[in-house]
């Protein structure tokens, strides 16, 4: 008998998996290559940006839960003096917050921030694995599906910032499960479903909005059947002539207008007036894409639904899931709504979010070694900058879809080219630009981002996250097309393939950033008084307004030092407790000087007799700055009020104690 025959299938086949995802963990680390040499001192990203949060994240939720035993969804270590702030609508990362739990004591803050990171990696590509090998039954085309998936630039890219973007893995999970439970009509396979969108609200929520999105698109694809049928010639020409009319008529207007710089013109007694372009442009799309769909003969037709009584029973086991998972959250949310906290974020029909670029699905990994640099300094300039403005899909990728629809008759599904073509219209954002030339063309986010839920991903370029999902299967299909044409060439065609896309999208060597902190922070670390640290500049910021000038690397050093914070940067702000702030006199004029504004002499007075006040309440014990990035007029500001007197100074800060008013 050979050896391990006796072995149970499903054993072998979860040692299978093990050495898969094993495999991954490896390209994981080759993909943060020299991250893995150097766990304990750098990151991918920047502290003084949003990575500095993102490791805070693993430092608070611990101290909540385990230091101070309290819920980790309020804390009093930032923003303290109007009461615990509320986490409940930051991105906080909680999936990557538990699994720290067990490992900071251990390796540390910082190494183990970088160990969640390459592990998040590598469950993006195992669940991509996973999911294109549930679709095409083959495990090496399925692994480089998820090679692609974990190696993508949009990935890349997001582990120098948005790391909470990195925790891709429940989206093709996602959809894993839900294709088995839509096959089985299994309610423990429903129920999962519901767990998979908890575990991607935990990751990020964005994440968990794209799961709803694609469940609606797999639903709607099972309900209703496209199809082409024949029309004829005098039926196309009823319903194409006059749509065809008004498009050209209204672009002509468009022309004219636009000719004669805006305003208004007379058309006999019809006067038209266009202050801008955008409802034009809006009116021309819709008739477009009517005469459009007119001259293509679809049909859409209902079909019959599975069990209503299942889909009904299904939808509640999901969703009692996700809520029992997700109740933490939701009681916080629940009890910010309760007293009226819930940040509303306008969306506006010219100036909300954009997406990005539509030249950047095609532009060549930038994140490559021998990507010009002309590539990345017109990718920065983009709305958001560089991080939001990759979206580089792999061109070995798209050339393997071509050459197989061109030589091994490739018939992609359906489904899965609505969703890569639809979910990149959407990251489009509301307006197509091509070339940083705003076309004004409405793309279906220009609607979408006003309905609940969905709305709530209100940065559209981070779709691309979904694009990337769905071009991966894409490329495994085509894969298995080329394969299944030239079976005899299979090991040519994969080993070909393999390097191919590992040399367009290999990524090494990265930019590492050191994670040192100041040694300043070391008297602090080592007073045993609960006081609190006064970094400045100072104030409060969120993902959509900034008073004053928090740097995020000071709540990075907090991780450190472990003294609360006086301000704070979170993804949302209660305006209310902006308001308060801004009510403090001492304060207030402390984050008007940060923001670089004169002061006035009432509100200079009102300061510095509120001085001693702000120090006995907000309990300050220190007060630090960089010598090179505090203004001079809040250096003298702070030093006169507070009476300050110097500590220590290394490595460009400085660091003192007020003057004593116990």
């Amino acid at each position: 008998m050979r050896p391990g025959a006796s072995q149970p299938l499903k054993e072998r086949r979860w040692a299978a998996l093990v050495w898969v995802f094993f495999a991954y963990a490896v390209l994981a680390a080759v993909q943060a290559w020299p991250l893995p040499l150097h766990l304990s001192t750098h990151l991918t990203g920047a502290p003084g940006g949003d990575t500095g949060v993102y490791v805070w994240n693993l430092w608070v939720f611990k101290h909540q839960l385990i230091e101070t035993q309290t819920t980790p969804f309020s804390t009093l270590t930032i923003l303290p003096l109007d009461g615990p702030t509320d986490l409940s609508l930051h991105n906080y990362t909680v999936f990557a917050d538990v699994l720290a739990l067990p490992l900071l004591s251990w390796l540390g803050v910082v190494r183990t921030f970088n160990v969640i990171y390459l592990l998040n990696v590598a469950l993006a590509g195992f669940g991509m694995f996973l999911l294109a090998r549930k679709l095409t039954q083959r495990p090496m085309e399925s692994f480089l599906a998820g090679l692609i998936f974990m190696w993508s630039p949009f990935l890349v890219t997001r582990g120098q910032a948005h790391f909470s973007l990195v925790a891709a893995a429940p989206l093709p999970i996602f959809l894993l499960v839900l294709h088995r439970a839509w096959e089985t009509r299994r309610l423990r396979d429903a129920a999962l479903t519901g767990g998979v969108v908890a575990w991607a609200a935990f990751c990020d929520p964005y994440y968990a909005v794209y799961c709803l999105m694609l469940g609606g698109c797999f639903l709607a694809s099972r309900v209703f059947l496209v199809s082409w049928t024949r029309r004829s010639a005098r039926d196309l020409r009823l319903t194409k002539r006059p749509l065809t009319m008004m498009s050209v008529g209204l672009a002509g207007l468009i022309l004219v207008v636009r000719a004669l710089g805006g305003g208004a013109i007379a058309l006999g007694p019809l006067r038209v007036s266009m202050r801008s372009m955008y409802t034009p442009m809006l009116l021309l799309t819709i008739f477009v894409v009517a005469r459009l769909l007119a001259s293509s003969n679809v049909r859409i037709r209902l079909t019959a639904l599975p069990s209503r009584k299942w889909l009904l029973r299904s939808a509640i086991a999901s969703g009692f899931v996700a809520a029992v998972f997700m109740s933490p959250v939701l009681s916080a949310l629940g009890s910010r709504m309760v007293a009226g906290g819930m940040v509303a974020t306008p969306v506006l029909w010219r100036s909300s979010a954009p997406g990005v670029d539509l030249l950047s699905f095609l532009i060549p990994n930038p994140n490559h070694a021998l990507a010009p640099a002309g590539v990345v300094k017109w990718l920065t300039a983009g709305p958001g900058g560089y991080v939001d403005q990759v979206a580089s899909l792999s061109l070995v990728g798209l050339l393997l879809i071509l050459c197989a629809w061109r030589f091994a008759s490739l018939r992609l599904p359906r489904f899965w080219l609505i969703v890569t073509a639809g979910f990149a219209l959407l990251t489009l954002g509301p307006f197509i630009t091509i070339g940083r030339v705003e076309t004004l063309i409405p793309t279906p986010w220009a609607l979408l981002r006003y309905v609940p839920v969905i709305g709530a991903a209100r940065m559209p370029a981070r779709f691309d996250a979904v694009v990337t999902l769905g071009f991966c299967v894409l490329v495994a299909m085509a894969l298995v097309a080329l394969v299944d044409r030239f079976p005899a060439r299979r090991r040519a065609i994969l080993g070909t393939i393999g390097v191919l896309l590992a040399f367009e999208l290999f990524p090494a060597p990265r930019t590492l950033y050191s994670a040192a902190v100041p040694r300043v922070y070391e008297a602090v670390a080592a007073d045993p008084r609960p006081v609190r640290v006064l970094r400045l500049p100072t104030g409060i910021r969120d993902g959509l307004s900034s008073k004053g000038n928090f740097g995020a690397q000071t709540q990075y050093y907090q991780t450190f030092h472990g003294k609360g914070l006086i301000g704070g940067y979170l993804s949302r702000v209660d305006e209310s407790e902006k308001a308060f702030y801004s009510r403090l006199p001492t304060m207030s004029a402390l984050m008007e000087l940060s923001e670089g504004r004169p002061l006035q002499p009432g509100k200079l007075n009102q300061a510095v007799e509120g001085a001693d006040e702000f120090i006995r309440s907000a309990n300050v014990g220190y007060v630090v700055w960089r010598t090179e990035r505090v203004s001079r007029e809040l250096r003298d500001f702070a030093t006169t009020v507070f009476g300050l007197t110097k500590v220590t100074e290394a490595d460009g800060y400085e660091l003192y104690v007020p003057r004593n008013v116990n």
